[in-house]
């Protein structure tokens, strides 16, 4: 019997789990009589629509075939009904699993250039932060903390943007609406996880996450990938009220993954006059993490209680 090769487990996973999302009657099959045992298609029925056999698709899923052809994994994109980032990611790990690709860097650098510091101050008033590969937030402008409130509230290495959404009391009432927030930031974060599922930073962060939280476990079983670049979100912010801003994600170059995400408002509107507000004194501020002291000219009380944020990307 072959033995399973770890380079091809991950591309296994990815195909058990889209395969589980796909009915039969999504691809023009019938649903047969009687309890389906698993859901989503059969192994048999993947194989067939894919135009393989099913010996080679069990062998493909368990990981004891790491070598499948484009057309290969084409038809199998075709077959799961996969567009988009899902779609890339099939062909990503199918390129690691063969070895024509070598493995991400392991982990993210957590080390914040002087200049990025000196773009986060420039932006203002828009909010903004940076993010490790795994959403950790390395640095923020002083309405970026305030956008955030409770994150603070966390020591440094914990103040991940994933992990605040679904264990901060304030995350699960921040986002308007939640369910929709928590799905995309779990489709985010297996997105950039990359072909490094095994990376030391992420395993702990799931790990976590799947034994504190359920709704975490059953959407990163679900494999959705979405690698977001900008959008909108609706704040239901505990200073500033009710707030709607979209925001634009920007990848920093030799950083291991960083990204810098900034927020920003329609001219003129309600929305931008919150978000003005938590650049001013009437929204109290929240305390300057280490290293990063607020500029000249702030008002910055000490020992101001904060309160959470959410997901990201």
């Amino acid at each position: 019997m072959a033995a399973v090769d770890a380079r091809g487990t991950e591309l296994g996973r990815y195909l058990k789990a889209r395969r589980a999302q796909v009915r039969p009657e999504d691809v023009g099959l019938p649903a047969g009589a009687g309890l389906r045992r698993t859901p989503g298609l059969r192994r048999e029925e993947l194989a067939a629509l894919a135009g393989v056999s099913v010996d080679y698709y069990i062998r493909l899923e368990r990981g004891r075939e790491t070598n499948p052809s484009p057309a290969v994994v084409d038809a199998l994109g075709r077959a799961l009904r996969l567009r988009g980032d899902a779609y890339e990611r099939l062909h990503e790990l199918a390129e690691l699993a063969s070895g024509r690709i070598a493995e991400l860097p392991a982990s993210s650098d957590h080390a914040v250039r002087d200049s990025v510091l000196q773009m986060l101050e420039s932006v203002r008033p828009l909010p903004a932060y940076v993010v490790s590969r795994y959403n950790r937030v390395l640095a923020a402008n002083p309405p970026g903390r305030r956008l955030l409130p409770g994150l603070w509230d966390w020591p440094e290495d914990q103040r991940n943007l994933t992990r605040y959404v679904f264990l901060h009391p304030v995350g699960r009432a921040l986002y308007d609406p939640w369910e929709e927030n928590v799905a995309l930031s779990v489709a985010h974060l297996r997105a950039v996880a990359g072909a490094d599922p095994d990376d030391p930073e992420l395993t702990a962060l799931v790990g976590e996450l799947v034994l504190k939280s359920p709704e975490f476990a059953r959407l990163w079983e679900r494999y959705d990938v979405c690698e977001r670049g900008g959008g909108q979100k609706t704040f239901r912010h505990p200073k500033v009220g009710p707030i709607t801003l979209t925001y634009e994600v920007m990848r920093l170059a030799r950083t291991g993954g960083q990204r810098m995400v900034v927020y920003q408002a329609a001219p003129g509107s309600a929305d931008e006059q919150a978000m003005l507000r938590l650049e001013s004194a009437d929204a109290r501020p929240e305390p300057a993490p280490p290293g990063h002291p607020e500029p000249a000219g702030e008002s910055c009380p000490a020992g101001v209680p904060s309160s959470a944020h959410a997901s990201v990307g």
